[in-house]
């Protein structure tokens, strides 16, 4: 028994994109992503050098040079 297709052809395949609509596409897919992970990478950056420029180590203190973050023991 054969299985009417034709009105849902129109949504298995719209046609080829074209070079600038392969574009936006990639752009809308992926810039979202980029974007955070640059905004993440800029305030980790911001946070570093607060904490770099306020904590002075402390002779004996438990909290490492490196990172500025308490040690959990």
């Amino acid at each position: 028994m054969p299985v009417p297709v034709l009105p849902l052809r129109p949504l298995w395949h719209m046609g080829a994109l074209h070079p600038y609509e392969q574009a936006l596409t990639l752009l809308l897919a992926f810039g979202p992503f980029l974007v955070l992970g640059l905004v993440i990478w800029r305030r980790r950056n911001e946070q570093d050098d607060e904490h770099g420029e306020h904590d002075a180590p402390v002779p004996g203190d438990d909290r490492s040079p490196a990172d500025g973050r308490e040690h959990l023991s």
